[in-house]
């Protein structure tokens, strides 16, 4: 096929790829963007069922705001916080929204305990009945004696001895700050009345139009409730809020580096080519790689995800290279110039060029985060566009001979040339690596590394500080870490996270834990409670004598006789509970029966400490502490292990790619500039006090692709552009400041992970790329 044909049939490929990507990012109801920062995590847990229960979890609460509206002044926080209910209230972005709560009978809450209330006893008032010597009469006489109860109470002929409110006041309703005032949600602390305030997304946390259409509707309703509350604060908890700001950072990630990079290699084009014909050919190349790019991985991924996004705009300064080469080609030919001339001389060098890429990114999509393989899809298919786009493509659109490349530009890579080259040569180029090795020794004694997995997921500290204050306020969340407790039956179950809550009030009385929220701990198992009423029983087997307290206490005798006829009541059932509208914030806690068996969570409350947690557990049959940001971070840290290794497979994996080009004896000279670069970036990361993350390595191996692809070009170029010394070293510096331009302002990134690549990639590839004409110096000596 002719080239003008086939320029055509790359043309019409490309437009339909481009409006098919154009139809799945923008054409089915929104932009598939993932802003779920756990959705790119891996499976980590060992057990499948805990997988789910993380999830479970996760989105438990996902979909909620949790607002608490501050102010010194009661009266004020409460009426500011039923300002902000109604506006919220009235807004379609929610499908509900609490802030007063709805009228309520107390009785209705205690009413469906009251046939199981012998069944019900705390582990204090289980241990007082069955030990000697205890009398019933006094804690009669305590109960008359309680002053009045604040949170939910039982009425004395129901409960005379106390024993089902005791029972009540360690359910988690009754020791949560948050009490019902003037119907509302609230809680004191340091002289300021706190309000709580709930709504529920009308969608996803995770969805753009749902976050914007809630977002927006929140700061309306704020604005109205500091203008009529002046003084009032508002503190904020939720996913969409951390998936916005994820959102939000991504984007502007994107137009530092996407558009302050096409601006920067728009410049420099123009400047080095001093036509604008070459800058948009370039521009046209990368254009296609970048459509073809997208289009592939929503194809192969349904979505993308911001590591992926922000990650695309930075491939701009590689994609373009490819072209790059084409047009220093060109530019040097001069009148001779001719464009089937100019493929055969810039093949190798760009087939080489992309094998050593495609390798690299091919390494970067064997980890197991989605995030990272969608980041090797995008490259790997849009460095392969750009590829083609040289031979199939730029070929008709060039015809005519071009001016050659800018002097200045060409004489101070001269200039760098013949400084690398004589650094490079004989016994000055021995005296130079021992030079920089001894330099670089004390950067490598400094290295460390970090495997924390908020590298990854780092929260706008705004938010985590209103989160954190939130929870300190109302009692509510939970730490990373939880207990999932497994069982062959329900009952099962149920006791084994009773030995557990056990060992947890042991450290709760030791000031070691806050609390601990679980089902057993609202429903006792049957085995408990069966216990509870053998602790009961030998009281009302005297019944005489019960009737004779509580008669000489001043109950009437059809109290007395109800209360007694009331033994021994029922036990409470699994099924009952879970009916109960009490249960209903607490139901996400029991997993139910799955073909893993029987499961329950139980959520430690105020405590971090992983090896604490994990003591409470030990021994313990069908418990176990699952810590997902630390199975994650030692996932981390395992493949921050394996990246080394697989770092050096990568350059023996090259080694063969170069010999068949250049031969066995030389192949080594070749990959010494960027082998060189990686060692200096570590060396200079260590200087820095960057502890090395799986993210340093992973770019490491994209320095061994990019500084692979410049030693190619500088091999290939250099006999095509002998007539004019430096040349090709400047075709390979201006690929190497557009590389710059664009990954080196990952290190700019709000993205932790992102920004360790983009200084990565900023480092080596300027060491690499100042290192080059080493190589070709050993070269020329040795042919």
């Amino acid at each position: 096929m002719k080239a003008p044909m086939r320029a055509v049939c790359f043309a019409i490929a490309a437009l339909a790829i481009a409006l098919l990507g154009g139809w799945l990012l923008f054409g089915r109801g929104g932009v598939p963007i993932q802003t779920d920062l756990l959705a790119m995590l891996p499976r980590t847990e060992r057990h499948p069922l805990a997988e789910i229960a993380v999830e479970r979890l996760t989105h438990a609460n996902g979909d909620r705001m949790v607002l608490l509206v501050e102010h010194a002044d009661d009266a004020t926080a409460k009426a500011a916080a039923r300002t902000l209910g109604a506006a919220l209230a009235h807004d379609p972005a929610f499908s509900s929204v609490t802030a007063e709560l709805p009228p309520f009978d107390l009785n209705q809450i205690l009413a469906p305990y009251l046939a199981h209330r012998f069944s019900l006893l705390s582990d204090a008032d289980r241990a007082a009945l069955t030990a000697p010597g205890y009398d019933p009469a006094q804690a009669l006489a305590r109960r008359l004696n309680e002053p009045f109860l604040a949170g939910i109470g039982t009425k004395l002929q129901d409960d005379p001895f106390g024993w089902l409110q005791h029972w009540l006041d360690q359910q988690p309703w009754s020791r949560s700050p948050l009490t019902p005032e003037d119907d509302l949600l609230t809680a004191h602390r340091d002289e300021r009345t706190y309000v709580m305030v709930t709504a529920a997304l009308n969608g996803s946390s995770y969805d753009d139009t749902v976050q914007h259409q809630a977002l927006d509707a929140l700061n309306r309703a704020e604005r109205t409730m500091r203008h009529d509350h002046p003084g009032t604060h508002l503190l904020r908890a939720g996913a969409v809020f951390h998936a916005a700001a994820a959102r939000a950072g991504a984007e502007r990630d994107v137009h530092v580096v996407g558009l302050i990079s096409s601006l920067g290699i728009a410049l420099l084009l123009l400047w080095v080519f001093r036509s604008p014909g070459p800058l948009l050919l370039a521009f046209l190349s990368t254009a296609i790689g970048i459509a073809v790019a997208i289009t592939a991985t929503l194809l192969v991924f349904g979505q993308m995800h911001l590591l992926t996004l922000v990650f695309g705009a930075a491939l701009l300064g590689e994609a373009v290279d490819y072209s790059i080469q084409y047009l220093c080609a060109r530019a040097n030919a001069g009148p001779a110039w001719q464009p089937n001339t100019g493929l055969r001389q810039v093949r190798p060098a760009l087939s080489l060029a992309l094998g050593t890429s495609l390798l690299g990114y091919a390494l970067l999509g064997l980890l197991p985060f989605s995030a990272l393989r969608q980041m090797a899809c995008f490259a790997m298919a849009g460095m392969s566009a750009a590829y083609l786009s040289v031979f199939w493509l730029l070929p008709a659109l060039l015809q005519k001979p071009a001016k050659p490349l800018s002097p200045r530009l060409v004489s101070w890579a001269r200039a760098l040339q013949v400084i690398g080259a004589r650094l490079g040569a004989g016994k000055r180029g021995a005296f130079a690596f021992a030079l920089l090795s001894l330099a670089a020794l004390p950067g490598w004694w400094m290295l460390s590394h970090d495997d924390d997995i908020h590298l990854l997921i780092s929260p706008p500290a705004h938010l985590a500080a209103q989160e954190i204050r939130i929870r300190d306020v109302t009692g509510l969340g939970n730490s990373t870490q939880f207990y999932l407790v497994q069982g062959d039956s329900a009952e099962q179950t149920l006791q084994r996270e009773e030995a557990l809550e056990a060992r947890l009030q042991t450290l709760t009385e030791q000031g070691r834990l806050q609390g601990w929220i679980g089902v057993a701990g609202m429903l006792p198992s049957a085995q408990r409670q069966q216990a509870n009423q053998a602790a009961l029983a030998p009281w009302f087997a005297q019944r005489a004598r019960m009737q004779t307290w509580l008669a000489d206490a001043g109950f009437r005798a059809p109290v007395v006789t109800a209360y007694l006829d009331a033994w021994p009541g029922t036990s409470l059932t699994l099924e009952q509970w879970l009916a109960m509208p009490i249960s209903t914030p607490f139901r996400y806690l029991w997993m139910g029966h799955s073909k893993h068996g029987y499961a329950s969570l139980v959520l430690p409350q105020g405590q971090d400490d992983v090896a604490l947690l994990r003591t409470a557990a030990e021994g313990l049959a069908g418990v176990e502490l699952v810590d997902k940001p630390a199975s994650v971070s030692a996932l981390f840290g395992r493949y921050r292990q394996y990246a080394s290794l697989w770092l050096l497979a990568a350059m023996v994996l090259i080694v063969p790619l170069f010999a068949w080009r250049y031969g066995l004896r030389m192949a080594p000279r070749v990959l010494a500039p960027p082998v060189l670069g990686i060692g200096l970036t570590l060396a200079m990361l260590g200087y820095l006090g960057q502890p090395l993350t799986l993210f340093h390595w992973m770019a490491l191996m994209l320095v061994l692709g990019i500084g692979a692809n410049y030693a190619v070009f500088l091999q290939e170029g250099e006999p095509h552009a002998a007539h004019r010394p430096g040349a090709a070293y400047a075709g390979v510096l201006l690929s190497a400041v557009t590389a710059l331009l664009s990954f080196g302002l990952l290190a700019l990134s709000s993205m932790p992970a992102l920004r360790h690549f983009g200084l990565t990639l900023l480092l080596g590839i300027g060491f690499t790329a100042l290192l080059v004409p080493m190589s070709l110096i050993v070269r020329e000596k040795n042919t």
